[in-house]
């Protein structure tokens, strides 16, 4: 046993060492590849169970038992392609899933002779293959029961499957995989997060009692467009529920597609402290059950996703094959794998969605009217049996703005643990209420588990104490930690409750000791409850309890970084119980203080809250006194004035004196109030007195919003109170509607000034902002198509394509927002979007839009938009004729300035020097290498090149991007919304191809140069190929003759190197690492190129834009363009193949050539690699590209005619695409340096690279 646990402890290592250096690859389809064996039912029973009472066919786990061979040869099959790990055939090999074939009891076995077969495949390719280790994963899937979601729609609490059912299955399924010898556990394909709550408990279990432990790998399944699992969460959201497994890898599988995935992935990858994965589908099954997306399409999507940086494990599930993992392992190659980021320690909980505890956050609600003990009404609707009811109280504490709601069934009357369950698996099914995390509040622990096995969210238990002594205490916490849950630690000991700060500081401290040194916890999983007394009770020793809780506060947030403090905030008022506005007003001076003192979040009735600034003065200093205790006759001067208050008993009197304000402050007044009763008298009043409907909207109605945004910002008014605002805003600007539309009817302009999509981003739930200037932009005749909250990247830009609008505007209030706003942008950008973008909400800025977003999206202008009142005047220049491009340029050079002025003073990561990046650099094994000596060196000119060639390499898909149809071809052209016009437009496309090619309007012409080269530093000095005529056979064998480099260079080709932070083992790239260094002893070679399509585009176009067909115009320019990449793809595969002749037996179709599956890489000056446009000045003068082929160079760099390409040539096989990222003011003086050309011209032309 010990030899097997030192090889499965290096294995472990390996895993870890391997997934920092590269992308690792998993296998495909299981269930896809048996299929192909059409196995019989005698075929699964074998012989052992030729006579079972159950049918038995499509129990694919059954077969490692009963055909051995084919499962082994299907990992084999896998390993071959690529796989670096593979799965074992025990997707449903748990006690509840082979249930419906009777064999509970074969599961161990199962898995055991599942885990032993890929291990043996394992060894063999390992015997074939020492190169790099492979590994086996374990695979536990969700089973057929899911935990949060009932199977009778007649009781939507009933479950068919328990917690413990699950977690007993799991275990027993992991026992067996690890003993058959697996290297790590994949629990997959959760569709249901609870259940993988309980694979996670039950494993864990079980590695305690084994006292062993395995990596674990966890995946998820997202199910449609809306981004969410079966079982309802986000994907952020489920990792937040599942990242107490501490997984070394976490990702999504399954699903829709592999370009479904992209928002999910982006989600996962900016919050997974650990490696992250994909494996997809190969789309969704068609009309025969099978699968359409081929390797090479889907290849090239995950190489996307690997180059942006997302992954560190790619595979394939439904429909992929062999062929599949073959393109996936070749398509990631090369590609550095995702960095794990540096996540903030902040607090991350989940219900159905995530809620994310930041410094911005200002203070969590916790809703408090669904606690027996607290809430009358709550307590006699469960004691009636009255669920749904009970169900509407929870639904109105998360609509006034609870963001986490406290459930507690502690009544002498009820059974505690029956309750919670009840309720809880009940709130599972109402989304509106579930979609926020719930603290679970209880003084009996059995309660409290009971509620944890039912809730799939990251849940908070409020709560443990040291009342009991250490023992109780860590069983209790190591309880909560393993079903996932951040707890509440009340400052109790075994003396009682702490009352002092000291004694409740102290306690904070021997808790956090214990949580988090002995047993694990995050700090941002441990928040401090201490002690919320009740204040003005008349006894002498209570009066600073109030003041004892800010300073305990104030401690431990300075004390214990990354803890939070919180509080049930009601307690402190209860000798005013009867008289509300006295412990309202108590409530919110307690809250102002505490906040300020470091509170996090607090138990609160979220619908009724004073406003601080709004209390009474007298009743405000008189409640200060007793919070604060500023003086000793404080309670009794708080207990006289009390019985003066409006409403100081049963009977509350409404104050009614702002009723005489001037109408303006009425409204503001409501507003701030969240009073809708008289909005519409006051609003109807208001417009009288306006010249238009609108000047209600942009004066008082504006005017009121600021002073609450003002309120909340300064921590006086709370989101509740925010909420409420909005609702007064809404009801008010929907009354105005009808006069606004109707003035738009007296004027006669319907016509739309133009069409404006507006969103709030995906994890932002705000939208007055948005709102507001929708119904601005709405008033002054544009039409607006409103995408409401939390949407989607995907779902913006596919409905901005579909309606064809003029200008997408983004919206949000919360942080997460901006780094959202930014992947909008370069997803704009990477799918050729060229419409303005406009971006506003609380937490943008223009610096920010500058910095960050601008630069991702450059095909189209980037403007922050500072209020509602200036998106009319922004959105009317961006689409008049004559402003436009004035105000577009304006705006970019402000911006610029910005970038100059501002970018690298804050917040970004430090760069290494360009001498500490050269010394990082790429370490190519040039000892054992030998440059392949190119058939035709020098250069060589392709005048008049077959066209008809040329077409048979067109990627089509950008050509239906730039026409606005979104989709790839060939699927786009039987799409069922764009399909219809894909197909006329490809129909089109191909008679004016027939045209082109018969008619020969456009000429395709070429020059290619191969020349002898080497790598000095950064720069490649390319030499003059006479030099290495006549020595044919010597240079084949790629030695380096000294007087090759006694000789001068025929040019230099500048390149920069990456100077970004890189991990262990991640180089600094540049593209010099991929030509042979000087000192190397070889003679390397480096090509270079220029094609064109355009010769005599000018013609067609006139002549089509003199008959006033822009179609057909457009239709030629966007050919050419398409011919010109064909070219340049076309040219590249004659290089290889013929005139350099390393790859004489290349044989790939057009998907190969679109997802660069062959050796060697042709990039581009002006690209993420080489970013600098001047370089392509050399280029052009070393092959004469004007003279041979007609293609000039502008001033700016500029290629005319328009559809041209140039780049170099790359034949390395280890090279690859990459980006530059930014580099240091150290490097662009360097560069200069190198190129003898002015650091100003420099840095103008690098101006998007530089730090």
């Amino acid at each position: 046993m010990r030899g097997f646990f030192v090889i499965t402890m290096n294995r472990t290592e390996q895993l870890h060492q391997q997934l920092a250096q590269r992308i690792l690859v998993l296998d495909g389809a299981m269930g896809t590849m048996i299929q192909q064996y059409h196995l019989s039912e005698a075929d699964y029973r074998g012989a052992r169970f030729a006579d079972w009472p159950r049918d038995l066919q499509g129990n694919n786990d059954l077969l490692v038992l009963t055909q051995p061979d084919i499962i082994r040869a299907i990992h084999l099959a896998y390993l071959e392609a690529g796989a670096d790990l593979i799965e074992t055939d025990t997707f449903n090999a748990n006690g509840i899933s082979q249930g419906d074939y009777g064999m509970e009891e074969l599961a161990y076995e199962m898995n055991v002779a599942a885990a032993r077969l890929a291990c043996e495949a394992r060894d063999e390719i390992e015997r074939r293959d020492p190169s790099r280790p492979r590994f086996v994963a374990g695979s536990i899937g969700p089973t057929n029961k899911t935990a949060s979601i009932s199977p009778d729609v007649n009781d939507p609490g009933y479950r068919n499957v328990s917690f413990d059912e699950l977690a007993d299955a799991y275990a027993d399924a992991a026992r067996g995989l690890v003993d058959g010898g697996a290297d790590l556990l994949l629990i997959e394909t959760i569709f249901d997060t609870l259940n993988a709550k309980a694979a996670i408990f039950g494993i864990k279990r079980y590695f305690d009692e084994a006292g062993i432990e395995r990596p674990l790998m966890i995946s998820g399944t997202i199910i449609d467009n809306s981004g969410r699992n079966l079982s309802g969460q986000t994907a952020e959201a489920i990792y937040y529920s599942l990242m107490h497994a501490e997984p070394l890898i976490f990702g999504l599988n399954c699903s829709l597609g592999v370009e479904a995935f992209r928002d999910n992935m982006h989600a996962i990858s900016r919050v997974a402290n650990c490696y992250t994965s994909i494996y997809p589908n190969a789309g969704l099954p068609n009309e025969f059950g099978e699968y359409d997306d081929t390797p090479e399409f889907m290849a090239r999507v995950l190489r996307e996703y690997a180059e942006a940086g997302l992954v560190n494990v790619v595979g394939g599930c439904c429909g992929t094959t062999p062929a599949h993992i073959r393109a996936f392992a070749e398509a990631v190659r090369g590609v550095a794998p995702r960095v794990i980021p540096d996540v903030p320690a902040y607090a991350r909980l989940s219900g159905m969605e995530p809620l994310v505890i930041s410094p911005e956050t200002n203070f969590v609600n916790v809703g408090e009217r669904t606690n027996v003990t607290g809430s009358r009404r709550f307590a006699k609707l469960i004691l009636n049996g009255d669920y749904a009811t009970a169900l509407d109280v929870a639904r109105q504490q998360v609509e006034n703005g609870a963001q986490m709601i406290d459930i507690n069934m502690d009544e002498g009357m009820l059974d505690a643990e029956a309750a919670m369950e009840r309720f809880l698996k009940l709130v599972a099914g109402e989304p509106d209420i579930a979609r926020v995390p719930v603290m679970i509040d209880s003084s009996r622990w059995n309660a409290i588990e009971a509620a944890l096995k039912c809730v799939q969210g990251k849940s908070v238990v409020n709560s443990i104490s040291l009342k009991e002594g250490d023992a109780e205490f860590i069983r209790q916490a190591k309880l909560a930690r393993r079903y996932g849950a951040a707890v509440v630690v009340m400052a109790f000991d075994e003396n009682g409750q702490a009352e002092t700060a000291d004694q409740r500081v102290a306690i904070a401290h021997r808790a956090y000791d214990i949580l988090h040194d002995q047993i694990g916890f995050p700090a941002n999983d441990i928040i401090f409850d201490p002690n919320i007394f009740a204040i003005a009770t008349g006894i002498e020793e209570h009066n600073n309890y109030a003041v004892d809780y800010f300073e305990a506060a104030r401690r431990i947030k300075a004390e214990l970084p990354g803890t939070m403090v919180s509080g049930g905030v009601s307690n402190m008022s209860f000798s005013f119980r009867g008289n509300d506005p006295v412990r309202e007003a108590m409530h919110s001076v307690f809250l102002y203080h505490a906040i300020q003192a470091g509170m996090d979040m607090g138990i609160v009735n979220a619908g009724q809250l004073a406003i601080y600034e709004d209390l009474d003065k007298d009743l405000l200093e008189r409640v200060e006194d007793v919070v604060l205790n500023r003086r000793p006759d404080a309670t009794e001067r708080l207990v006289t004035f009390a019985e003066t208050v409006k409403g100081g008993g049963k009977e509350r009197v409404e104050d009614l004196s702002w009723r005489e304000l001037p109408v303006e402050d009425r409204l503001a007044h409501a507003l701030v109030k969240g009073i809708n009763s008289y909005v519409e008298a006051d609003t109807e009043e208001a417009r009288q007195q306006a010249t238009r409907p609108l000047d209600v909207i942009e004066g008082p109605l504006m005017r009121g919003m600021s002073i609450v945004g003002d309120l909340f910002g300064s921590g006086k008014m709370f989101l509740p109170q925010v909420v409420k605002s909005a609702r007064v805003m809404k009801q008010a600007v929907a009354y105005l509607i009808p006069y606004i539309e109707a003035e738009k009817a007296i004027s006669g302009d319907h016509r739309p000034a133009g069409k404006i999509l507006l969103a709030t981003v995906k994890g932002d739930v705000h939208d007055i902002g948005k709102n507001i200037v929708g119904v601005v932009l709405g008033c002054n005749n544009y039409e607006v198509i409103d995408l409401g909250v939390m949407a989607p990247t995907q779902k913006i830009l596919d409905t901005a394509r579909r309606e064809k609008v003029d200008i997408i505007g983004l919206s949000g209030l919360i942080t997460p927002s901006l780094e959202e706003m930014r992947h909008v942008a370069r997803e704009m950008e990477r799918q050729e979007f060229d419409i303005p973008l406009m971006i506003g909400g609380a937490t943008t800025s223009k610096v920010h839009t500058a910095i960050k977003i601008a630069p991702g999206y450059t095909h189209g202008p980037v403007v922050h938009v500072v209020d509602a009142s200036r998106a009319v005047g922004v959105a009317s220049q961006l689409l008049s004729d004559e402003q436009r491009d004035q105000f577009a340029a304006d705006i970019a050079a402000e911006y610029a300035h910005l970038r100059e002025t501002r970018e690298g003073h804050a917040g970004q990561k430090p760069l290494a020097t360009v001498a500490e990046a050269r010394a990082n650099r790429l370490r190519l094994d040039w000892a054992n290498y030998t440059p392949p000596v190119p058939n035709r060196l020098g250069i060589t000119v392709f005048d008049d090149i077959d066209l008809n060639e040329v077409r048979q390499t067109i990627d089509w898909t950008p050509f239906f991007t730039a026409w606005e149809l979104h989709g790839k071809f060939p699927r786009i052209l039987d799409d069922p919304v764009v399909g219809e016009s894909a197909s006329a437009l490809y129909t089109d496309a191909q008679a004016m191809l027939d045209r082109i090619v018969q008619e020969k309007w456009l000429t395709a012409r070429a020059v290619v140069g191969l020349f002898p080269a080497v790598n000095v530093g950064d720069d490649i000095l390319v030499f003059d190929p006479a030099g290495e005529k006549g020595r044919k056979g010597e240079g084949a064998q790629g030695r380096l003759t000294t007087d090759l480099l006694n000789t001068d260079p025929l040019t230099t080709v500048h390149f920069l190197r990456q100077q970004m932070q890189r991990p262990p083992g991640r180089p600094n790239l540049s593209l010099a690492d991929y030509i042979a260094p000087s000192d190397s002893g070889l003679t390397d070679y480096m090509g270079m190129f220029a094609v064109t399509a355009g010769i005599g585009l000018d013609k067609v176009v006139a002549r089509y834009e003199a008959d006033h067909d822009d179609y057909n115009a457009i239709l030629a320019k966007a050919l050419a363009d398409r011919l010109a990449e064909s070219l340049a793809e076309y040219m590249h595969r004659c290089v290889r193949r013929e005139l350099w002749g390393y790859a004489p037996d290349e044989d790939l179709d057009n998907e190969a050539l679109i997802a660069e599956a062959y050796r060697g890489i042709r990039p581009a000056p002006g690209y993420p690699a080489c970013p600098d446009h001047t370089e392509k000045g050399e280029l052009f003068r070393v092959l004469d590209v004007t003279a041979a082929i007609g293609l000039n160079l502008t001033e700016s760099y500029a290629m005319v005619p328009t559809a041209a390409v140039s780049g170099y040539y790359i034949a390395h096989p280890e090279s690859r695409y990459y980006g530059i990222g930014r580099i240091g003011r150290d490097q662009a003086e360097d560069y200069a340096a190198r190129k003898g050309m002015g650091i100003e011209t420099v840095e103008h032309w690098l101006a998007s690279s530089l730090w």
